[in-house]
């Protein structure tokens, strides 16, 4: 039906920089909102940033001036560039999308990507 795939996680160390990934797929007819959450062990998913179909762009207090958020409409990608990045960045981080989706009928869903798992070593 609809898939959301990430890629772009890895290992790095502090200072360093990521680009994180997430192209979505399949019976789509629009994408709204789009975003990026992160889940570090033992705690709660929480939101990083988000962007809407237009462009306007939100980010939790403490990634501001350091994480940016994009995306391309043309091709059901969002992106997250991570820089000066701290080991208290470390966590999974999973895509999220409100698309429209056409299959039988027409309804707006949230999907989830699979999740991929940044690590910042000290």
């Amino acid at each position: 039906q609809v898939q959301l795939v990430e890629s772009g996680g890895g290992l790095v160390q502090a200072g360093g920089s990521l680009r994180l990934s997430c192209a979505a797929s399949g019976s789509i007819i629009s994408i709204n909102t789009m975003a990026w959450y992160r889940q570090a062990p033992g705690a709660q998913r929480v939101v990083v940033a988000t962007i809407t179909s237009g462009g306007y762009t939100n980010y939790a207090d403490s990634v501001k001036g350091r994480f940016t958020i994009s995306r391309d409409n043309a091709k059901n990608t969002v992106y997250l560039q991570m820089n000066s990045l701290k080991p208290e960045d470390t966590a999974v981080y999973y895509c999220n999308a409100n698309i429209v989706v056409r299959t039988t009928t027409t309804y707006e869903a949230r999907f989830w990507g699979q999740g991929t798992q940044v690590t910042v070593s000290s």
